[in-house]
């Protein structure tokens, strides 16, 4: 969704430069009706480029790259959490639930308690809590590309601001002289 936002933002933002282009095009032609001076001016003076409006070095919206790349590793951990995850993975009563505890080296084992009981549920606390970590880095790094993500935005919508701020007084200004003549 700020994805798309931001998307909305910059298109927002070259429409506006795009009016600011045709009310300075709009401006000369009534420089031009206004008196034969302003249209010698308007002659002389070189015509402006009839190119793209200015887009601040930014030719097309790019998410923040953090963003993308939380994203991405949110995206690929998902299906490994949907399948560790005691809700939405299968559930095995058999009498193998610890078989994990087979897979542990002998250096972890020593770690545990000799007592195989409580080895397993040592086990399975430890890969809770990694799962819970692994969660909680993605959780981080999703916020974190939210943040940049957001203070981009906060940027854009400031520069955008002002930019409507001084078309409105051109527009308003531009409005005045038609009126006049």
């Amino acid at each position: 969704e700020l994805v798309r936002q931001g998307e909305a933002l910059k298109r927002t933002e070259q429409m506006v430069d795009k009016m600011d282009q045709d009310l300075k095009t709009s401006q000369r032609h009534i420089n031009s009706i206004k008196s034969v001076w302003g249209g010698l001016v308007n002659y002389f003076k070189a015509k402006p480029p009839e190119s793209k409006p200015e887009q601040n070095g930014a030719p097309e919206y790019y998410a923040n790259s953090r963003l993308k790349e939380a994203m991405m590793s949110s995206k690929e951990q998902e299906s490994k959490y949907q399948e560790s995850h005691p809700n939405l993975r299968k559930l095995d009563n058999s009498d193998n639930a610890f078989n994990k505890a087979d897979l542990v080296s002998s250096v972890q084992r020593d770690a545990y308690p000799k007592n195989q009981q409580l080895r397993a549920f040592h086990q399975k606390i430890d890969t809770n809590l990694d799962e819970m970590s692994s969660g909680l880095s993605r959780l981080k790094s999703l916020a974190l590309g939210l943040q940049t993500e957001i203070e981009e935005q906060d940027d854009m919508l400031d520069r955008l601001t002002k930019k409507v701020e001084t078309l409105d007084v051109n527009i308003k200004n531009t409005d005045r002289k038609v009126r006049q003549l």
